[in-house]
């Protein structure tokens, strides 16, 4: 019996030394070349936007409001929010597989005798209630592998949400700024529309003192109308945005308290930090290292397999039973499982190789994926910033080009009245004037949603 015992506690001694010697490699970060990541921007300031909470970002109270509404209520935010739980919980079930698995199990015999000669039945019901154990060993760091690939699968989930969260602070104010330019063209499109009313008058007085003929004063008409027509498509394109941002915020259709356009905070000096900030701050660039870091375990896991693996089943049963828990550790018990699990992986050497094989182009897989994640990412920061840059300047042009088309739509109709110009002339400058205008208010809108992208394509989004 001494010597039985020896035995066992050897085998378990070289265990616990193995499974601290496991054969595995140790996960790594892979190597990102971040030079020249955003093209022809050479960043040296560490200061960078994406620095600045959410809430200092978007300052205006209608917008900061709409924002902490849509992250309280949103469908995308909550489901999220679930897939932390489900991978909390998927990752609670792998450390459990370190502890035996213990079940309550029972069972009912009947047992019925008959004696021919006095022709009479016994029958007797015996319970038995008892407690099943199961124990694998981790020598080779199999289950521990596994653990940490759902470790990195749970902090995966927690970026998801990051990047549902950055995308939907991203889209709330892109909303919110295109609602306040489509008030904005409401505006200048009514405002067009009566003055082309009363320039329609115009051509009809003219007409009437005979300076001028019934086509001038049909297509002053025209253009009156087609002004007025455009209102509506105006206000069925603000009551659809108005739809489509309470989807975002979680609630019913209804109309969008706001402010307008031109009291919207100047863009402020746009910073981008270094790449390796961005790179470290963006969520779908977390995911997807997490994703190759998972997928790493899980081949080192499968390398595993190939090593033998000692699963230990035991079964006590109490009430009417004299066997005890101790069968756990028994000789019988240990020496059928170390056999078992020495001559597994002989048997299955070909289904080991193949789930090696294909962890491994799992794992080359998202290694691709990332670096494709980290491309796009230092793209996307060099196209918004060069649009900005050239929105800036364009500002100053299309300015300029409003004061021109301005005066000369004011001058055509001194000149016309004065029979210095033709009608065609004054229809003209005004559609030149009305649409300077209008793309004014498109390339304000373009330069906050430039502002917006930016910050979220830098990793801003934090409280």
């Amino acid at each position: 019996m001494k010597r039985n015992n020896n035995f066992i506690f050897s085998i378990i001694i070289t265990s616990v030394f193995v499974s601290s010697c496991q054969v595995t490699n140790k996960y790594k970060s892979p190597d990102i070349d971040a030079e020249n990541l955003y093209r022809d921007i050479t960043a040296t300031d560490t200061t960078t936007i994406a620095d600045i909470p959410w809430r200092e970002y978007y300052s205006e109270p209608f917008l900061a409001n709409l924002i902490d509404e849509a992250l309280k209520n949103n469908v995308d935010m909550l489901i999220a929010e679930s897939g932390i739980r489900q991978a909390e919980a998927n990752l609670k079930q792998a450390q459990l597989a370190y502890f035996p698995g213990i079940s309550l199990t029972g069972t009912l015999t009947h047992v019925s005798t008959s004696d021919a000669n006095a022709a009479l039945n016994h029958s007797s019901v015996t319970p038995r209630i008892g407690i099943g154990a199961t124990w694998e060993a981790d020598i080779w760091g199999k289950l521990n592998r596994r653990s940490r690939a759902q470790y990195a699968q749970f902090l995966r989930s927690k970026s998801y949400r990051d990047l549902i969260r950055a995308s939907l602070i991203a889209n709330v104010a892109t909303s919110y700024y295109s609602l306040l330019a489509l008030d904005e063209k409401l505006n200048i499109t009514r405002e067009t529309a009566a003055l082309l009313e009363k320039n329609v008058e115009t051509m009809q007085a003219l007409k009437d003192a005979g300076r001028q003929n019934s086509a001038a004063v049909e297509q002053s008409r025209s253009l009156m109308l087609s002004a007025k027509i455009s209102v509506f498509d105006i206000e069925y394109a603000i009551r659809e945005l108005e739809n489509s941002l309470c989807v975002l915020l979680g609630r019913k259709p209804g109309a969008i308290e706001r402010g307008s356009l031109d009291v919207q905070p100047a863009p402020m000096e746009i910073r981008t930090g270094v790449p390796m900030q961005m790179l470290v701050r963006r969520p779908d660039v977390r995911q997807a290292e997490l994703a190759f870091r998972s997928a790493f375990e899980l081949t080192n896991a499968a390398q595993a397999g190939f090593y033998p693996s000692i699963t230990l089943n035991a079964g006590s049963f109490i009430g009417y039973t004299k066997t005890g828990f101790s069968n756990l550790f028994s000789v019988e018990n240990l020496v059928a499982n170390v056999i078992g699990g020495l001559t597994q992986p002989l048997f299955a050497q070909g289904q080991l190789r193949a789930n090696l094989k294909i962890a491994r182009e799992n794992q080359l897989q998202a290694l691709l994926e990332f670096q494709n994640t980290v491309l796009n990412a230092g793209s996307e920061v060099s196209n918004i910033m060069y649009r900005f840059e050239s929105l800036e300047e364009k500002a100053v042009l299309r300015s300029a080009q409003i004061v021109s088309t301005k005066k000369a739509a004011e001058d055509t109709e001194e000149l016309l009245k004065a029979d210095e110009a033709i009608y065609t002339e004054v229809l003209s400058a005004q559609q030149n004037y009305l649409s300077a205008r209008l793309n004014e208010v498109n390339d304000k809108l373009e330069q906050l949603q430039c502002v917006v992208n930016l910050y979220r394509a830098l990793g801003g989004g934090e409280e």
